[in-house]
């Protein structure tokens, strides 16, 4: 049988409801978001309720959640391509259901404390795994399931706080009981269906002994770094939303700031989803470093817009409409990032050393209400400064460089400082086409090929996917604008 070109472009069109591995995951995304957001907002207040810690001791513990989630995600990840991914999706929801639930019950608050650090363990052992599952279940950039992925968070910020105060409104232990419910349900979900998890785990070509070198060949990947800088700068800046924006607006307008930042949360939300399909044609017309800079000049335009509060209210809305529309652009540029530049066996390592970029959520706070003290004008003046980086790091064409075919053989470029690679020479495939559609085509295709001679420097850019080869010289993906 002849072989057929495999349109790679019609297969990234695929929609994800339409893969049932994909629909589990996104379904967890949800389920996972739902349990945090019903949480996390009110734990501060629980820990008040319960004990006499001080409002820093409070943030501390609150705050070693994301701590651990995002200082022990590196660890998370090279468990992930050495163990699997469905492994460590059970494990941290199972750790999660247990803290959860002894959460429910605990009243020592020793042992309180130890279970709420225990969550920040839940979370690193399945936040890389469910972002490699992910990445290895999408077609195309993967640009349209993180945005899904994205979506899911946005409608679960929306959801969650509602049923939590609703739970805190009867008994505050109650709010841990939501939590307990739902990763116990998720957990079956997996259990029933790990077969078709399973599936992306066990890639042709993957060499679980090799995972531990993941982490060396990581922390060595400049692009990866600047990826990872890029997302600390995106999160240093998106943090100040939610912290020091309202003490900011109570400084203006008094006991009336409770209403108006309400009233932009909610607004917020709405856009966050509204703006999707927008953000994602622009997506297809825009190559991706001009995305970048119209999401961090949209961040630039916010800042101006909420200084002007003091000069009338309808700047602070103006303001969150063009911090949403940034927010839609650039929040899931750096995991779409990562599945471009990332090898199928290292994308655990990949994901998870990029968890670090949520210690921008720690530092940003600390930062904002310093400068804040010192002098509005200042805190947003830098605040439009410093959104910028995130820019000038993800500019680098070399991060999106999977998004143009490279003809078959020909030698890919290499990084400043970095050996030419060169055509291996290697015959095109020809034959019957592999069952599966693209993904499996090309999975075929690097079966025969090592680790070493898909990636023989640090340059990312060595793992650009050139085409489907399936039995045609001439790749059939076109390069995106």
């Amino acid at each position: 049988m002849r072989s057929v070109p495999v349109d790679v472009g019609r297969a990234a069109e695929r929609p994800w409801h339409a893969d049932p591995v994909l629909r589990l995951l996104v379904t967890g995304s949800l389920l996972n978001g739902l349990a945090f957001f019903a949480t996390l907002p009110f734990l501060a207040l629980y820990l008040s309720d319960i004990s006499t810690l001080s409002e820093a001791g409070i943030g501390l513990v609150v705050g070693s959640v994301a701590l651990i989630s995002a200082v022990g995600g590196a660890v998370g990840g090279l468990l992930t391509d050495r163990l699997g991914g469905t492994r460590l999706i059970q494990a941290g929801l199972l750790v999660n259901v247990l803290a959860y639930t002894s959460l429910a019950l605990a009243r020592e608050l020793t042992l309180i404390v130890a279970l709420v650090c225990l969550l920040g363990v839940g979370r690193l052992l399945t936040e890389p795994a469910m972002k490699k599952a992910l990445s290895l279940a999408a077609t195309g950039s993967g640009e349209a399931v993180f945005r899904i992925r994205y979506v899911t968070l946005c409608v679960a910020a929306t959801v969650g706080p509602l049923g939590g105060a609703a739970l805190y409104a009867v008994a505050n232990w109650m709010i841990f009981l939501t939590p307990a419910v739902i990763f116990t349900g998720y957990l079956a979900l997996v259990t029933a269906r790990a077969s078709l998890l399973r599936g992306l785990d066990r890639r042709p070509g993957d060499d679980p002994a090799a995972a531990g070198g993941s982490w060396r060949l990581a922390v060595r990947d400049r692009l990866l770094l600047r990826v990872v800088a890029a997302g600390l700068v995106l999160f240093l800046v998106f943090s100040q939303f939610e912290s020091i924006l309202p003490l900011y607006i109570k400084s203006v307008r008094g006991e009336s700031a409770l209403t108006y930042f309400s009233l932009l949360l909610v607004l917020n939300a709405a856009l966050a989803v509204a703006m999707q399909w927008p953000a994602t044609r622009l997506a297809r017309r825009l190559s991706q470093p001009r995305l970048a800079l119209l999401g961090a000049l949209a961040f630039v335009a916010a800042a101006l817009l909420f200084r002007g509060l003091e000069v009338h209210p309808l700047l602070l809305f103006a303001g969150v409409v063009f911090w949403t529309m940034g927010e839609a652009v650039l929040f899931p540029m750096p995991d779409t990032v990562i599945h471009t530049i990332t090898p199928d066996a290292r994308k655990g390592a990949y994901f998870g050393l990029a968890e670090l970029r949520y210690l921008g959520f720690f530092l940003g706070p600390v930062a904002g209400g310093a400068l804040l003290g010192v002098s509005a004008s200042l805190y947003f003046g830098l605040m439009a400064v410093t959104i910028l980086g995130t820019w000038l790091l993800l500019r680098d064409q070399r991060l999106h460089e999977s998004r143009a075919a490279t003809p078959a053989g020909a030698a890919v470029p290499a990084a400043p400082g970095t050996a030419r690679r060169e055509p291996t020479g290697r015959p095109e495939p020809t034959g019957p086409r592999i069952p599966g559609g693209a993904a499996a085509t090309e999975r075929a295709t690097e079966a025969g090929t090592t680790t070493d001679e898909r990636r023989e420097s640090d340059d990312p850019t060595e793992t650009t996917r050139t085409g489907e080869t399936t039995g045609t010289a001439e790749p059939t993906r076109t390069a995106e604008t």
